[in-house]
């Protein structure tokens, strides 16, 4: 090596100084563009590093079966990422690893589930399993409920006698919903938005064509970034999220099984009551800005929205969207929410868009619903979420290897630098559970949608 390298601005990395030699890796929910590459990243420093590194298949699965003595088998339970299977992945789609709902922190709702033996036994057998796997730390990668099971499982290990060694924990945000608190931007939300975007100007090119209007429900629970960022990006005539319904369109009813016509009752032997919505007040705003744009000799119109407005609807308009063997399959959880995801609500608005329309100018518009989901979770990954998402990955190595970190998530700020929010910054650690991040009504971002849509006098 040239004298004058040390001087060089392009020296590698060293070797850390650290008693870590094995790492374990999952992946845990629903995919998102740019998976490998967050694996990739991390997996290519740590083995580089000298620590080897393995990634769990289908997320807390094998984990959470695991038995006293049993021995996980390579290829079966888990995958060895040395530097050679690393090395290619960060422009891959899907995820090499698998990926699983699995939840074993599901049973602890509040601090004082921690001291119950039966209710933190799943994570004791995860703590068991890599244990026996001679793992020093666990990297997991998954949404707000993920977060919250690697706080929990960090909970459970200062909890541990000082005579068991602890397992340290670093979280990687995933999430095409964006709603991480601590993060600007998750990975692959940017790809999900270009492919959903792309979808929207198409839909505006057939409208203009046609005559037609399109509904377009898009993925995004508890928050719109991904219907506001497709829309935006693809030139919607409207976008409405769950953060744009007015308190004052909120009413009650009592939750209803679908199975048995009969009222669900709450612990307190009382209806169980569940917030619903105003549907008419969204369908006038659409009605609304469809004037709004005939005006401006704009004929073309496609709505924007997202999914968490179909956990308000009142249960005489959800009825309206599936078929009755569809509506007799629906299982509402313990607060009264029906599962978004198996509710396609567009056509139901498209078609009282239609007679709104028609009721205040004599004419007929059709209007047609799609739901867009699935399909945009394993897209090739762009450019920025590549970059992003290997950022990431080795954050978590240099959380781990270089910084000595325990008990954070790895977040990338607006010049990708790396920061490591701890999990009592992101985790309402009364009721253990992720802070939300919703769209703030009114801030910049949110009047942006607003400033490119038809403006109603």
């Amino acid at each position: 090596m040239p004298e004058d390298f040390e001087l060089s601005n392009i020296i590698s990395p060293r070797r850390p100084q650290t008693k870590i030699r094995r790492v374990a890796i999952l992946f845990s929910g629903g995919p998102a563009p740019t998976a490998n590459a967050v694996i990739g990243g991390a997996a290519i420093c740590f083995a580089r590093a000298g620590i080897e590194v393995f990634g769990m298949k289908s997320g807390y699965t094998h984990l959470v079966e695991y038995k006293d003595g049993q021995k996980f088998e390579e290829d079966r339970h888990y995958v060895r990422l040395d530097k050679h299977i690393a090395e290619g992945l960060r422009t891959s789609r899907g995820i090499i690893i698998g990926t699983a709902r699995v939840n074993p922190g599901k049973n602890l709702k509040k601090p004082i589930d921690l001291k119950d033996a039966e209710k933190i036994a799943p994570l004791m057998t995860v703590y068991k399993a890599l244990r026996a796997m001679d793992v020093d730390a666990l990297i997991s990668i998954g949404g707000d409920d993920s977060l919250t099971t690697a706080a929990k499982f960090k909970l459970v290990m200062d909890a541990l006698p000082d005579t068991e060694k602890r397992i340290k924990v670093v979280h990687l945000p995933k999430t095409i919903d964006n709603d991480y608190k601590g993060i600007d931007f998750t990975f692959g939300y940017f790809t999900a938005v270009e492919m959903l975007a792309s979808e929207i100007r198409n839909l505006l090119a057939d409208s203009e064509a046609t005559g037609a209007g399109y509904i377009a429900q898009v993925m995004g629970r508890k928050a719109a970034w991904l219907a506001y960022g497709a829309s935006i990006a693809g030139e919607g005539s409207i976008v409405i999220g769950l953060e744009d319904i007015h308190q004052n369109w909120f009413d009650v009813e009592a939750t209803i099984d679908p199975e048995t016509d009969k009222e669900i009752l709450g612990a307190d032997g009382k209806p169980l009551m569940r917030h619903i919505f105003d549907i008419q007040k969204v369908v006038d705003r659409c009605v609304d800005v469809i004037l709004a744009r005939e005006e401006e000799n704009k004929p073309a119109f496609v709505a924007v929205m997202a999914e968490g407005l179909a956990e308000y609807l009142p249960l005489s308009e959800i009825k309206m969207c599936c078929s009755d063997d569809e509506y007799r399959s629906l299982k509402p959880d313990t607060f009264g929410h029906f599962p978004v995801s198996q509710l396609k609500y567009s056509s139901r608005i498209g078609r009282l868009i239609s007679e709104e329309y028609k009721r205040r100018t004599g004419k007929s518009k059709k209007m047609v619903g799609l739901q867009f989901g699935y399909e945009i979770r394993c897209n090739q990954a762009t450019a920025f979420d590549v970059i992003l998402g290997s950022q990431i990955g080795v954050g978590a190595y240099k959380a781990l290897a270089e910084l000595n970190k325990n008990g954070v998530m790895v977040a990338v700020g607006r010049t990708m630098d790396l920061m490591y929010p701890s999990f009592e910054e992101l985790i309402d650690m009364s009721r253990l559970r992720a802070h939300e991040r919703p769209i703030a009504v009114g801030s910049d971002i949110h009047q942006l949608a607003r400033y490119l849509e038809g403006w109603v006098k």
